[in-house]
């Protein structure tokens, strides 16, 4: 370990002494034509430029609404908390008027916002997570400038721009998901405020507008929160770059007396390594040498990295726009900003465990999908558009990090603002090109036309005809959504139950059907449409032994809302055959059926469970034994 360390430090101090025979210490801007010439990107694919300065600054996302028209929020401020009622930031509507496909013009639709960072079309406007609030706005009078701004929720934590409220997705359960990064906050929404305040800690959020109804939701998403097609969630954090929440927190929270109820998963199998082609700067360098040599004297067994490792993990997203070539599709992309990056990760199922598998592409095990020899290129999320490129933002900033987290010395020649007029957006695409499909505008399709996109191989085409169904159900979308229901296409299926749900027309015969399905993903999604129809309770339990793990523990979990005999005595028999697996275990645990006195008594009566000692039995009776007390049950002397 002592002469790894050595090496690290020789290294570093290397580089310093390279940086301190130059004049400049950090290299200059590019042009956009010179920035795309330092990409290294995957040989399949190109990058083109689709929208740049003086059109867009300090852009940190891109959506496009059911036009097809691109809207931009650009933040300024970054890294600095702005003045009440000083925030600088804008969000563009960006324009190709010539068809070339780059934008030409842009209009400011709303400006003066303080840490706007993400936007999601809705009824004709935008919502925009600008903590402490998430904001409808929306243009009235049809002159492209917003003259409606209404405060949806607010309340959240606001204190630091690298963790705050972003990243609302539309979810295939109809549900609007927000990142959090467990922040605590105390949320208000302005249709219910006599319900009082949503106390959010250690937790993310979602709400349903058509519903009126919010709450918490697991996981601590930083910038990067992303859905597969099946409605698996994951997150991006600084340095872990890929993590999965298990299980949804409305199972976690059924009787409260967990006594850890955290369910980020890493899912790498790759752990913080990465391939970059930029040096650090020399901040970062000079800071990670005099940390590494404090850990030395502390005699600390720990070793900071400068480079070659995850740091600035941003804006994870499912490539699901059905153009790219085979085996791309559910591929998860994601930004490092450090490392002027972009990273990709295959998602397979684990064949032991009710998780996923984050595995590199067997051609990039030394190298990145895309990585830039300019260190000004920021790579801070990305969107699948209508044509099913793959568009990434890039912030393009010189410096990108928290001022305080950096000595006051190496500060005194930095400038955080430098680079607050440049800013980019690029369209990954392969070299075979994508769709050239013009966009309508979905709001006045007829409905025939508007429920066939729920089968478009197109993601952004699916969602977006998703969100019209959703903002306007109409009578006349259910007979041709129950079609769709039994469609061999199973994003429309799950589309169409998901929908008919959302409309009270679902069917229990339509539930049991997709039960059936070849696709894991729909199985477990009927599990949880089941749970609306007590009949089901026993097509439920049949599933605890399905092969795929992951329906398995929804099984668990949607059975697990019941607590009669015959629930307990289905979730004893799955402790015993699957509760070594701490996420089965936890799954049983979150249900009062799953951690009661009766399921103790017939796990005696019927396994002898205590008579063979196991870590993992210990583990169950121990949180048994805490959510007992918790509840009032026992007292700690039992």
């Amino acid at each position: 370990m002592k002469g790894n360390v050595t090496h690290i430090l020789f290294s570093i101090l290397v580089l310093v002494g390279f940086y301190s025979c130059k004049d400049d210490k950090y290299a200059e801007a590019l042009s956009p034509e010179e920035s795309i010439a330092t990409f290294n990107i995957h040989e399949n694919f190109e990058v083109k430029l689709f929208a740049a300065e003086p059109h867009i600054q300090d852009p940190v996302n891109v959506v496009f609404d059911e036009k097809g028209v691109a809207y931009a929020v650009e933040m300024p401020d970054y890294p600095y908390k702005p003045e009440e009622g000083k925030g600088k930031g804008v969000i563009k509507r960006l324009e190709d008027t010539d068809g070339d496909g780059l934008v030409d013009a842009s209009t400011v639709f709303a400006e003066g916002l303080a840490d706007a960072t993400n936007l999601m079309p809705w009824k004709g406007g935008l919502l925009v997570t600008a903590a402490p609030h998430i904001y409808f706005l929306k243009d009235t009078d049809n002159d492209g400038v917003a003259d409606s701004k209404t405060s949806v929720f607010s309340g959240f934590f606001e204190n630091n721009s690298e963790a705050q409220i972003t990243n609302l997705r539309l979810g295939i359960d109809n549900w609007i998901y927000a990142a959090n990064n467990g922040q605590r906050s105390d949320v208000t929404y302005k249709d219910a405020p006599a319900e009082g305040p949503l106390q959010l800690r250690g937790a993310d959020f979602r709400f349903r507008l058509d519903k009126e109804l919010f709450e918490k939701e697991s996981g601590t998403a930083q910038f990067g929160q992303t859905f597969d097609d099946w409605g698996n969630k994951f997150f991006t954090q600084n340095t872990l770059h890929l993590q999965q929440t298990v299980i949804p927190n409305r199972y976690l929270e059924r009787h409260g007396k967990l006594s850890n109820s955290s369910v980020n998963h890493n899912i790498s199998d790759h752990e913080l390594e990465m391939f970059q082609l930029t040096p650090p700067p020399y901040w970062r360098a000079e800071r990670t040498r005099r940390r590494n040599i404090q850990y030395q004297e502390q005699e600390l067994n720990r070793v900071e990295y400068a480079e070659d490792h995850f740091t600035g993990a941003s804006g994870g997203t499912v490539y699901d726009g059905g153009n790219f070539p085979e085996g791309f599709n559910g591929n998860i992309f994601t930004g490092e900003v450090a490392g002027n990056l972009v990273h990709r990760d295959i998602i397979v199922e684990d064949k032991y465990s009710p998780t996923l598998v984050a595995k590199r592409a067997s051609e990039e095990q030394d190298k990145e999908f895309l990585a830039s020899t300019d260190p000004w290129f920021r790579p801070v999320g990305f969107t699948v558009g209508p044509d099913g490129a793959l568009y990434m933002v890039d912030f393009y900033r010189q410096h990108i990090e928290t001022p305080v987290s950096i000595p006051d010395d190496l500060k005194e020649d930095m400038d955080f603002m430098n680079g607050m007029d440049r800013g980019r957006i690029y369209k990954i695409v392969p070299k075979s090109g994508v769709s050239t499909m013009e966009v309508q505008d979905f709001t006045v399709m007829d409905p025939e036309t508007l429920v066939s996109h729920l089968a478009n191989k197109n993601g952004w085409w699916r969602t977006t005809a998703q969100r019209i169904i959703l903002e306007n159900p109409k009578a006349e979308y259910i007979p041709l959504l129950k079609t769709l229901a039994s469609n061999e296409d199973p994003n429309a299926q799950l589309h169409a139950l998901y929908l008919l749900q959302s409309m009270d027309a679902l069917e229990v015969d339509l539930v049991k059907e997709a039960l059936k399905s070849e696709y894991y993903g729909i199985r477990k999604n009927a599990l949880m449409l089941a749970e609306a129809f007590p009949a089901l309770k026993k097509d439920i339990a049949a599933m605890i032994n399905d092969e795929s793990p992951i329906v398995s523990l929804q099984a668990i979990l949607s059975l697990g809302n019941y607590e009669d005999d015959f629930t307990i005595k289905q979730l004893a028999k799955a402790l015993v055959e699957k509760g070594e697996n701490k996420w089965f275990r936890l799954g049983i645990l979150s249900s009062n059926a799953g951690s009661g006195e009766a399921i103790l008594k017939v796990l005696e009566s019927d396994y002898q469970f205590s008579e063979q000692k196991e870590d993992w039995k210990e583990a169950y009776l121990k949180e048994v034994d805490h959510i007992l007390v918790e509840k009032g049950i026992r007292t700690k002397s039992e």
